[in-house]
């Protein structure tokens, strides 16, 4: 069968994406909702009047309201311009995070830019769609990227220079994002074993490094603080390991089935997890859904991940399929680093979950991820004819190590 003739690999706008991810997003404003839940509002106020109750979920209702303008701008993007183009949106997204670097006069984290009306943007969200962009384009010009020293420089340093910019701003989750995201493109895009182990040898040496000298020296700084707290909870429970206990502590009061929303009285109604409707709104769904509803969440993310694969499979283009990787590697460790620290098997690292947690940058970032995604469906190029199975190029695989897949 040729690739014209496979219904799979066609362009389109993928519905099922669409309504897995406004699914989640809808979600996410009633889990913002009870998160914010005040212990003045009675439980028997409507649920409408409990949104409009809360400042954070009429925020959200606005983002997510904003959501399909985002999708629809990008995916009706001129493809041809994001594949050329792809180093302006990087140098752009560059500028915008050095000037918040350079600018920002908060002690601790200089991640977030003042703008109208009292809100504030982050600039490292926008940054990684910006990278899967132009990592995208360089890994498509060969079929082993990575594989000469100029390739090798070149796409490490994309990688770098925006990462130290990052890190100087306080803000390791998101170079933790970055460097994962970056390490799973590499894999699909046919980057060599010896370099990826080279690669990840070197990371590892470099975290230990870095967290050796911090301990030897008695550093004072909140990210050693956390990791401090996460090895040793029943040290720190009252101190740096506080949130994450408490979280662990709400999680468990849920039980089963949950204890309902808006239950006056409830843990995430006396705020004792702090961040509870952003970066750990996941505990505020455990003690309310109970492990049914924290199980229903990460269905839901398999399956908004599993159609993205499934998507990057049937995509012939290769810079398209990596765009389509990237987003997929972004949300796959916002949505693994996010849980785990909120379970405590992580430290935390301000990582929010994506769809769910409150927050427009990242809103914004994830909503504009998908609409990559949906631009790469949608121009996917099916003039050439190609059959298939083939021993010298198969359309349909996403790397080499997968097998052949006949249709």
């Amino acid at each position: 069968m040729t690739i014209t003739e496979n219904r799979h690999a066609r362009a389109h706008v993928d519905g099922i994406l669409i309504a897995l991810v406004f699914a989640m997003a809808l979600f996410g404003i009633v889990a913002v909702c009870v998160a914010t839940y005040s212990p003045n509002s009675s439980e028997d106020t409507s649920f409408l009047n409990h949104i409009i109750e809360s400042s954070y979920a009429l925020k959200q209702c606005l983002f997510v309201l904003m959501a399909p303008l985002v999708i629809g701008v990008i995916m009706a993007f001129p493809y041809d311009i994001l594949r050329r183009r792809a180093e302006w949106f990087y140098w752009a997204a560059f500028i915008l995070l050095s000037v918040t670097t350079i600018f920002n006069r908060a002690q601790g984290v200089k991640a977030w830019l003042d703008t109208l009306w009292g809100y504030t943007i982050q600039p490292s969200e926008f940054m990684k769609l910006a990278m899967i962009l132009v990592l995208a384009k360089n890994f498509s010009r060969q079929d082993s990227p990575m594989s000469d020293s100029k390739s090798f420089i070149h796409i490490f340093m994309i990688v770098i220079i925006p990462g130290v910019v990052i890190l100087l701003q306080g803000e390791t989750g998101s170079l933790l994002v970055i460097i994962f995201m970056f390490a799973v493109m590499m894999y699909f895009a046919n980057v060599s074993l010896k370099t990826l182990s080279v690669l990840a040898a070197l990371a590892i040496l470099g975290i230990l490094a870095i967290y050796g000298y911090m301990t030897f020296t008695h550093s004072t700084d909140y990210r050693l603080a956390r990791i401090a707290g996460w090895l040793n909870p029943e040290v720190y429970s009252s101190s740096d390991a506080y949130q994450q206990t408490m979280s662990k502590m709400t999680i468990g009061s849920g039980g089963l089935t949950g204890n309902g929303m808006f239950v006056t009285g409830a843990i995430s109604q006396l705020n004792y997890v702090p961040a509870d409707w952003t970066d750990f709104i996941y505990s505020t769904i455990g003690e309310t859904w109970g492990f049914v509803g924290c199980v229903a969440v990460l269905g839901g993310y398999v399956l908004i991940l599993l159609r993205m694969l499934y998507l990057a499979w049937f995509t012939r283009d290769k810079f398209g399929r990596m765009i389509i990787i990237g987003v997929m590697g972004m949300l796959l460790f916002h949505v693994l680093e996010n849980i785990a620290m909120t379970l405590g098997l992580m430290p935390i690292t301000g990582i929010p979950l994506p769809f769910l947690s409150y927050g427009g940058s990242n809103m914004m970032t994830n909503m504009g991820g998908v609409g990559l995604v949906l631009n790469a469906t949608r121009n996917r190029s099916l003039n050439v004819s190609v059959s298939t199975p083939q021993t010298f190029y198969n359309p349909y695989r996403i790397h080499k190590r997968f097998k052949t897949k006949s249709f």
